[in-house]
């Protein structure tokens, strides 16, 4: 083609990139790729993500992700979807959505999150950008050159399927991780985890070592904005007990009005005061939500090394030696304490 020619049909193109932005896109925008061609597209693309990554040889763990997903979909705003959930073979610390509900966390992300709680508000928040039709918004923008291009020099198919694969690998804008942030914990808290789910995975996120940074944060600084809009949305729903730092690094506090319990200083089995601290919350504020809730069902599990204190069948918080260690106490006379101080709660 001449010169001249090409001039004529980059005219062309652009005077239609127009047309179709004042016109037409504003209108018809949101019909321009609806549930099945939005299914069809997403199955094709999750097909290139696990051709590329593979997924973990795991089937156990496969299905321990796929439940914590299926839960929240239970009580998701768009539960019609095909949902599956897959763990692909990457030690990067990421996961992501695909159109249709096609969901994937990397290895890499599970190995920082080890338990379902964390896991669940990392994958409530990629549920969000489903139920949201965040990919399928940024695909449609891109149609009005797109479907130009795919008219004059090829197939649509691959070109939506392209449009798609950028869109996901291109990140989201700020308030749709915002959004994504607010349905993450709320999926979570519908769902029956614990309601600082969300608080702990962005904590976790936001203290990654920079080269490490998950593309959960990558374009977002303002990390520590997130997870106060989070610790809100806790308090909007009237979570108790809540959890407060302790100055210069002492560790973390449980406490609910008047009601505290003995600071958390040491960490375990990986966790950091904080996050111990959260788990408890949460689990307290989970058995205090039983209508038949009663202080005499706590009782000790001595293992020989730490204690175990349990509501019923259910682990609140494992003391250590360590633990102990930090207050001048053995952990038997720690874990009195803690016992004496559960008992306490909502008496006051």
């Amino acid at each position: 083609m001449s010169k001249l020619g090409m001039r004529l049909v980059f005219s062309w193109l652009f005077g239609m990139v127009v047309w179709l932005n004042a016109f037409y896109l504003p209108v018809a925008q949101a019909a321009l790729i609806g549930t099945q061609d939005e299914i069809e597209l997403g199955r094709n693309v999750a097909k290139q993500v696990e051709k590329q990554y593979g997924l973990v040889d795991d089937q156990e763990l496969q299905d321990r992700v796929d439940r914590i997903g299926k839960s929240m979909v239970a009580v998701c705003d768009r539960p019609d979807l095909p949902y599956t959930f897959k763990v692909l073979n990457s030690k990067e610390v990421n996961a992501f959505a695909v159109p249709g509900g096609f969901i994937y966390v990397y290895k890499g992300l599970i190995d920082l999150m080890p338990s379902d709680d964390e896991l669940a508000g990392v994958i409530g928040h990629e549920i969000g950008h489903v139920v949201k039709r965040h990919s399928v918004r940024q695909i449609e923008k891109s149609l009005g050159m797109g479907i130009l291009f795919g008219v004059l020099f090829g197939d649509r198919g691959v070109l939506l399927q392209n449009l798609a694969y950028n869109a996901i690998m291109a990140g989201y804008s700020r308030s749709d991780e915002n959004e994504a942030d607010y349905l993450g914990f709320l999926h979570s808290y519908r769902a029956g985890y614990n309601p600082y789910s969300m608080v702990m995975g962005l904590k976790k996120l936001s203290e990654l070592d920079q080269k490490y940074r998950s593309d959960l944060f990558s374009d977002h600084p303002e990390s520590q904005a997130r997870i106060k809009n989070v610790q809100m949305y806790a308090e909007e729903k009237h979570i108790r007990p809540t959890v407060v730092e302790l100055a210069g690094g002492a560790g973390a506090q449980v406490t609910d009005g008047n009601w505290v319990l003995p600071p958390i200083s040491a960490e375990y089995a990986g966790y950091k005061p904080i996050y111990r601290a959260y788990f408890v919350a949460g689990n307290l504020y989970r058995i205090g939500q039983s209508a038949d809730y009663n202080p005499d069902h706590y009782v000790l599990d001595y293992d020989g090394d730490g204690v175990t204190v349990y509501y019923d069948d259910r682990a609140i918080i494992t003391l250590t030696p360590q633990d102990a260690a930090a207050k001048n106490m053995t952990v038997m006379e720690l874990s009195t304490e803690y016992l004496k101080k559960l008992k306490e709660w909502r008496k006051q």
